[in-house]
C-alpha cells in the first residue's frame, strides 16, 4: 500500500496532468512569455475606465499563460490591465498558485497597492479564474482597508466552496494522513478541497464584504471545480451567471472559460464598463 506522502504526490500529479491537458496547445510549455500590452506600469486609466483591472491566475497557472486571451481583449478596450504571480513554491517554475492561499492574498495586497500608486487610481477591479476567484475574498476579508481599494470582484469558475475534483478527493477519506501530506506538498490544493479548514473559516461569517460588488461566472461543464453549482455565492447582491444562460451552445469547461472563451470575455467587459454594455450572446465570440 502506498504511504500518505506518495498518495499526496500522486494526487498532486493527477491534478497537474489534468490542468496541463486543459491548457491551450503550447501554452503549458510557454516559458513565461512577456505580457503583450498589459503590466504596463506607465498606463494611466482613462476617464471612461478609471479603475485598473487586476487579473488573478488560478492554481498551476501564472500571470502570463492564464491571461493570454482576456488581457489583450481588455487592453484593446482601453483598460489598464495588470497581472501578478502568486503562490510561488521554491524550485517550481511556471506553475504557480500552489503556496498557502493566505500568503497569496498577501502577494495580492502588495500588488494592488503598487498598481494604485503607479496609476493614481483609487480602486481596482480584480478578475480571477479558479483559485484566482477565491483568493481575493480572503484578501478582502483579512487585509485592513482592502475593501476600500476594490470596486468589483469578478470570479470566473471560482473554487468558492471547494471541489470534489470529480470524486478524487474521496481518497482523502480512504487513506489516513493523505490530507495532511497533500497540504504539506501543495498547500493551496489541500485548502481547496471541500470541507477544508481554510474554506470553513473563510466562509463561516459570510462570503462578501460591504462596499464591494461580486459577480460569479460558471460553466455547467466544469470538471475541475465540482459540482459546478458550488461556485455560486448565495448572498444578497451577488450576481451569479451561468455561461450557458448567455449562450446555450457554449461547451467551455473549466480552463476554457478563463483562457479562451470570448462569450465570457464579453460579459466581463460588460461588467467592467456598463456604459458600453451590450447583451452577451453566442454571437459575442466575434465581438
Amino acid at each position: 500500500m502506498l504511504s500518505p506522502n506518495r498518495w499526496a504526490r500522486l494526487c498532486a500529479g493527477l491534478v497537474f496532468a489534468l490542468a496541463v491537458a486543459l491548457l491551450p496547445t503550447g501554452a503549458a510549455h510557454a516559458a513565461a512569455p512577456p505580457s503583450s500590452g498589459w503590466n504596463d506600469w506607465s498606463c494611466k486609466p482613462s476617464e471612461r475606465n478609471p479603475r485598473p483591472v487586476v487579473l488573478v491566475h488560478g492554481t498551476l497557472a501564472n500571470k502570463h499563460v492564464n491571461w493570454l486571451g482576456l488581457a489583450p481583449y481588455l487592453k484593446n478596450r482601453d483598460f489598464c490591465v495588470f497581472s501578478p504571480d502568486h503562490g510561488v513554491l521554491p524550485g517550481v517554475p511556471l506553475f504557480h498558485g500552489l503556496g498557502p492561499i493566505e500568503e497569496s492574498a498577501g502577494d495580492l495586497a502588495v500588488f494592488v497597492d503598487r498598481v494604485l500608486e503607479a496609476t493614481g487610481a483609487r480602486e481596482v477591479d480584480p478578475v480571477g479564474h479558479s483559485q484566482g476567484g477565491l483568493m481575493p475574498r480572503y484578501y478582502l476579508k483579512h487585509h485592513p482597508g482592502a475593501a476600500g481599494k476594490v470596486n468589483e470582484l469578478i470570479a470566473i469558475a471560482p473554487s468558492t466552496n471547494g471541489t470534489t475534483l470529480l470524486g478524487l478527493t474521496r481518497l482523502l477519506d480512504i487513506f489516513p494522513g493523505l490530507d495532511k501530506a497533500l497540504f504539506l506538498a501543495t498547500p493551496a490544493l489541500g485548502q481547496q478541497v471541500v470541507g477544508s479548514d481554510f474554506l470553513t473559516a473563510l466562509n463561516s461569517d459570510g462570503y462578501t464584504v460591504p462596499g464591494v460588488s461580486y459577480t460569479v461566472i460558471a460553466t455547467r461543464y466544469d470538471q475541475i471545480v465540482t459540482p459546478w453549482r458550488s461556485q455560486f455565492i448565495d448572498e444578497p447582491g451577488v450576481r451569479n451567471v451561468l455561461v450557458q444562460d448567455l449562450c446555450a451552445l457554449n461547451l467551455s469547461e473549466h480552463a476554457g472559460v478563463g483562457l479562451t472563451d470570448r462569450v465570457v470575455f464579453h460579459e466581463v467587459a460588460n461588467i467592467l464598463d456598463p456604459s458600453r454594455s451590450r447583451p452577451t450572446t453566442c454571437l459575442s465570440v466575434i465581438g
